[in-house]
């Protein structure tokens, strides 16, 4: 697959630089640019990122964060069999735990919550850090729901960092995920509370919880480019919707 000129494979993190010192230096070069390529497109090509993360594997399979660029980006394109196998993989080699809440998501991809949850409560959990902690946490409340355990799964996301006033990089998807199994409860007057939470946390737009907001609230955004609506609107304007 093509690579642009401007890749170097410098770009790359340099504990990953580390790891390619363990192949020839041209093959290493070639890896880390793929590697690059991966990361660059995995949010908005992650077909394309899929791509360049198989010319990786079949470059180097036996370097351990190839196998893990592989499996975000299996994990990115739904292929989530393929991304439990490379996140396994990728664990074996390092004997590390930050994985371990991927490899639970994916076996609710593959349609087993049950074993989601299992994974939610072993020992491997309690070698996380605070992120991958919270992340376990939202994985075990999605199986919880993918069960039709919806009041499970809002008790499984109450916790101290829901209840924390300080915004953590886990925050507004957290707040985010309670409110919108509140939702699904039914409890809309609760959902409404904490998408707005979600909104003063969620600085980077991670989230779509303005729009859930708004949604809730009401609100429906007018196109400023359909000709059908009155010349005189601004972009982007909203207004409140028809309740007849």
């Amino acid at each position: 697959m093509p690579i642009p000129e401007d890749v170097t494979g410098d770009e790359i993190d340099k504990d990953v630089r580390q790891e390619l010192q363990s192949l020839p230096k041209t093959l290493a070069e070639d890896v880390a640019r793929n590697l690059v390529m991966v990361a660059r497109l995995i949010d908005e090509d992650p077909e394309g990122a899929y791509g360049y993360s198989r010319v990786a594997l079949r470059l180097a399979s036996r370097v351990a964060a190839v196998r893990e660029a592989a499996g975000f980006a299996a994990y990115a394109n739904q292929k989530y069999a393929e991304a439990l196998a490379e996140f396994r993989a990728a664990r074996r080699m390092t004997g590390t735990v930050e994985l371990w809440p991927l490899m639970a998501d994916c076996e609710r991809g593959l349609g087993r919550p049950e074993k989601a949850l299992d994974m939610a409560g072993a020992p491997e959990v309690h070698k996380l850090d605070k992120a991958g902690q919270v992340e376990m946490r939202l994985v075990a409340a999605g199986a919880r729901r993918d069960m039709g355990q919806l009041d499970a799964a809002i008790v499984t996301l109450q916790s101290p960092e829901l209840a924390s006033n300080s915004v953590q990089p886990w925050t507004a998807r957290l707040r985010y995920a309670y409110a919108d199994a509140l939702l699904a409860a039914g409890r809309q007057g609760e959902a409404r509370e904490w998408f707005a939470k979600a909104v003063e946390a969620d600085k980077d737009g991670s989230t779509d919880a303005s729009d859930r907001l708004a949604e809730l609230d009401g609100v429906e955004f007018v196109d400023a480019f359909d000709d059908s609506e009155g010349e005189g609107d601004g972009p982007d304007t909203a207004a409140p919707a028809d309740d007849e």
